[in-house]
């Protein structure tokens, strides 16, 4: 099922098809390739909504609209950097001074933490990491004071303001700074200060995950072998950092805002167009990072969002133009995330063009399915086989088998390590717990799981049977060729 909302029609560039017709026909072929049950859009240019609308169903079979309550991931810390900013234009915050000046009770296991400062927090460069600090794989907090004191045993990566190191816990250190300044609960006053004022009425954000969840919130998907199933997102503290939930329509409020200078469509001024410019730009050469906002390759203001089971982008191109997109599957091999629908809208808006993707997910679940299957027929194989083996091998020396045998054990090692391996070279040194890697790519899972179990099982039958052969009949074991 598929329900649009048109809220001002614009021609398209070198389009010959209505507005709404064109987005549809992206969104659906996007999210029939790449496995998203439904998916909100929000196309604003300057100061006018150009389009709202949603495709496809939530967990419980209702359509997705625009009006649809969805989480927007990390695509929240641009609010939570814009309340910091605007803290900072009322004199309440300098943002080059040390985050222990808002925070009294801020303390690391690293005394160069005593010289992070806000700017540092929002920038990404506090020197603060998921390498030195696992925040998914500690106990949740469950509020951004309790955050800060979790944050007490992390030690830093680098020297704070030297290098660009991207993890949620300097957003949630941001989320509790605004709450010290304001003497107000983070969610409460972004509601009062950021929400409220500019429109955003169907806007909240929540503190941890899926405690918080407003009742109209529906379970995302995970995806697994061409299947999208229903799932309640892993607990996770979410505050300041991804736990804003929204709506197409109200991101087509935020959108405007950004490019038009702070200017809500309402008329309110959230933040000064300097303000607003300082968000969205890096203050240095080595990373592209600003305040809650990133500049990509092509010279194109917006930032990702990723749950397990939702994902979300933003983005602000030139011509003033905004993109929100907001789907209801979490990333994956394969799925990194809504940002291609994204582009493919950007290049539909522009007249330009977007290369699409084949169905990387379902080919790579499909492989992995493969792996599983061949290593459960490959392991029974061998444990038919197991007596004939030991005569074999028996009446070598014992430092001879060991290379026979220990790879068998190279599938549990990779097991154990498998979320800190994908973690490093798909995640770029994020942290993810098995839980949240099962989310990610349950086959991946299965299929190194299954692995490691069938070689151990062939493991220990062959050490097994090979000592009874060498207990009861030495005599009598002979090499077979």
């Amino acid at each position: 099922m598929v329900l649009l909302t048109m809220t001002v029609a614009a021609p398209l560039p070198a389009q010959a098809e209505p507005y709404g017709t064109a987005v549809q026909r992206v969104v659906s072929g996007f999210a029939a390739r790449s496995g998203y049950p439904g998916v909100a859009v929000a196309i604003t240019r300057g100061d006018r909504v150009l389009y709202t609308g949603g495709y496809g169903h939530d967990s419980s079979g209702a359509p997705v609209t625009a009006t649809t309550p969805m989480p927007v991931a990390s695509v929240s810390k641009s609010f939570t950097a814009l309340a910091v900013v605007r803290l900072a234009e009322e004199g309440k915050v300098v943002l080059d001074a040390p985050v222990r000046d808002y925070l009294p009770g801020f303390h690391l296991a690293d005394l160069r933490g005593t010289r992070i400062t806000v700017r540092q927090l929002l920038n990404q460069t506090s020197g603060l990491s998921d390498a030195t600090f696992p925040e998914k794989s500690l106990p949740q907090p469950g509020s951004p004071e309790e955050a800060v004191v979790r944050a007490g045993t992390a030690t830093l990566a680098t020297e704070p303001g030297t290098r660009h190191r991207y993890t949620n816990t300097n957003y949630h250190l941001a989320a509790r700074l605004v709450e010290v300044v304001t003497g107000e609960p983070f969610s409460e006053h972004l509601r009062r200060h950021v929400f409220g004022p500019i429109g955003m009425r169907s806007t909240t954000t929540i503190a941890q995950t899926p405690r918080d969840l407003p009742s109209g919130v529906r379970e995302g998907h995970l995806y697994a072998y061409g299947l999208s199933l229903p799932a309640a997102e892993p607990k996770r503290f979410v505050g300041g950092s991804d736990g804003v939930i929204t709506t197409a329509e109200d991101m087509a409020t935020w959108l405007i805002t950004q490019n038009n200078g702070g200017m809500a469509p309402n008329g309110t001024r959230l933040l000064s167009a300097a303000g607003v410019r300082a968000t969205h730009t890096s203050s240095d050469r080595r990373w592209t990072y600003g305040l809650g906002w990133d500049t990509d390759t092509k010279g194109r203001i917006g930032h990702s969002g990723v749950w397990f089971t939702y994902t979300a982008h933003q983005l602000l191109l030139p011509g003033g133009y905004g993109i929100a997109v907001m789907g209801n599957s979490g990333i994956g091999l394969g799925n990194e995330g809504i940002g291609a629908l994204a582009d493919e809208l950007a290049a539909l808006v522009t007249g330009g063009t977007a290369e699409t993707d084949p169905p990387l997910r379902l080919i790579i679940d499909l492989a992995l399915a493969c792996l599983t299957l061949l290593s459960l027929v490959l392991g029974v194989r061998n444990l038919r086989h197991v007596r004939r083996w030991a005569e074999r091998f028996a009446s070598r020396p014992r430092w001879r088998l060991v290379p026979r045998l220990l790879p068998r054990v190279f599938p549990l090692v990779l097991l154990v390590f498998l979320p800190r391996l994908l973690g490093t070279l798909a995640g770029g040194g994020r942290d993810i717990t098995y839980l949240q890697l099962l989310y990610y790519s349950a086959p991946l899972v299965v299929w190194t799981a299954v692995a490691a179990l069938v070689n151990l099982a062939v493991l220990t039958s062959r050490i097994v049977t090979l000592v009874r052969l060498r207990r009861t009949s030495p005599a009598r074991i002979v090499s077979v060729p």
